[in-house]
C-alpha cells in the first residue's frame, strides 16, 4: 500500500470519528431539543478576549510632619524621651550633634541619615538628672554606710587590699571584652608584717613589682580569660609570696653582707670598728659606748641612697658630734 493510500485512509476514518461524536453530542444535549443541535464545528476557544481597564489611582504623598525636636521645651523631662538604652534618633535630641568625615575644609555630616551616629553606643540616658532619679528609686534597698569608716584612713587601715578591674561598653556580637578580665592588687607594704630576713626575700620575690618611693606593691594578673580566676591568681600570688618570705632555705645561711639588697649597720662590721675607736684605751670592766642613732642613720643613709650633699654633710656632722671635735 502506497503512502497516498494510506493517508487517504486515515482522513475517511478520522471523518467518520467526526460525525460520530456529533451524533452523539447531540443525543445529550442538555436542551433536549434537536431542533436547536446545528452541524457545526466545535467551538472556538478566544483568549484574545478584551480586558476592561482599570482607572489609574493617582499617588498623593503623604505629608511629613516635622522633627520632634523642634517642639520640645527647654525645660522638659529629659528622662520621659529617652528612659533607656537606645540606638541615635537625631528627631528625638534636640542637639546639633555632627560625627563623620568630609572632604577637607567641609563640615562633618549633620545628625538626620548619619550611619556614624548609630554606630556607637550611647550614654544619653545616664544624664546627671536621670542617675539621681534612679538612685533615689534604688535608695531603699541600700544598706547604711558602717559605722567607723567614715574617713579614707580608716577604711584603709582596715582594708589594706585595693582591688581594680574595668568593664567596657563595645558595640560588639559578644559583651565579653578581652580587657575586662585584667585584675590589679594593690597594697602598702607597711601593712604586712616582716622580720628583716622576710623583708628582704620578700622583696626580692616580687622584684620590681614594689615601688619603693611608694611603699606600694602591685600584682596585675590577667594570664586567664574570666576575672574571676585572675583574681584568685593574684591572691594566691600574694599568700604564697608572704609565707614562702619566712621560710629559711638551708642555702641562706651562706648568704655574706655583700650578698645582701641593703646596707644595716648592726650587722656590718663597721660597727666592731666604729665600737674599738670610741672605746679606745678603756678597761674591759669600763662601760662600753655605742655609736648614736644619728650616725647609724646617717650612715645607712650615705650607703644605700648614694653620695650627695646632704648625706655628706649630714654625716660628716654626726662623725664630728660622736667623736667630740670642734669644727
Amino acid at each position: 500500500m502506497s503512502s497516498l493510500s494510506r493517508l487517504l485512509k486515515s482522513n475517511k476514518l478520522a471523518l467518520n470519528y467526526g460525525q460520530q461524536f456529533r451524533f452523539l453530542s447531540a443525543q445529550v444535549s442538555p436542551s433536549g431539543n434537536d431542533a436547536e443541535v446545528e452541524d457545526e464545528e466545535f467551538r472556538v476557544l478566544n483568549l484574545r478576549a478584551t480586558q476592561q481597564k482599570l482607572a489609574r489611582r493617582e499617588f498623593k504623598k503623604p505629608e511629613v510632619m516635622p522633627p520632634r525636636s523642634l517642639k520640645m521645651a527647654t525645660d522638659q523631662d529629659w528622662t520621659a524621651v529617652w528612659p533607656g538604652p537606645r540606638s541615635f534618633h537625631p528627631a528625638s535630641v534636640p542637639l546639633p550633634i555632627r560625627q563623620g568625615f568630609t572632604v577637607k575644609g567641609a563640615a562633618p555630616p549633620s545628625k538626620y541619615a548619619n550611619a556614624e551616629l548609630m554606630k556607637i553606643p550611647n550614654f544619653l540616658h545616664l544624664t546627671p538628672p536621670a542617675i539621681k532619679q534612679q538612685c533615689e528609686a534604688i535608695k531603699k534597698f541600700c544598706t547604711p554606710w558602717p559605722k567607723g569608716l567614715e574617713t579614707e584612713d580608716k577604711w584603709k587601715r582596715l582594708f589594706p587590699v585595693d582591688i581594680v578591674s574595668t568593664d567596657y561598653c563595645q558595640a560588639l556580637p559578644t559583651i565579653r571584652n578581652p580587657e575586662a578580665r585584667r585584675v590589679t592588687i594593690t597594697l602598702k607594704l607597711s601593712e604586712l608584717k616582716f622580720d628583716d630576713h622576710a623583708k628582704d626575700k620578700f622583696l626580692r620575690l616580687v622584684g620590681d613589682r614594689y615601688n619603693s618611693e611608694t611603699d606600694t606593691l602591685t600584682i596585675v594578673a590577667d594570664r586567664c580569660p574570666l576575672r574571676k580566676q585572675n583574681y584568685d591568681y593574684a591572691m594566691y600570688l600574694l599568700t604564697a609570696c608572704y609565707h614562702e618570705s619566712f621560710i629559711t632555705e638551708p642555702w641562706e645561711e651562706t648568704k655574706s653582707e655583700a650578698d645582701m639588697e641593703l646596707y644595716k649597720y648592726e650587722r656590718n662590721k663597721s660597727k666592731q670598728s666604729v665600737e674599738s675607736i670610741l672605746n679606745w684605751g678603756k678597761s674591759q670592766d669600763a662601760e662600753k659606748l655605742a655609736a648614736g642613732t644619728g650616725y647609724v642613720e646617717s650612715l645607712e643613709n650615705l650607703i644605700n641612697g648614694g653620695e650627695n650633699e646632704y648625706n655628706l654633710s649630714k654625716y660628716k656632722e654626726e662623725v664630728i658630734k660622736m667623736l667630740g671635735l670642734r669644727q
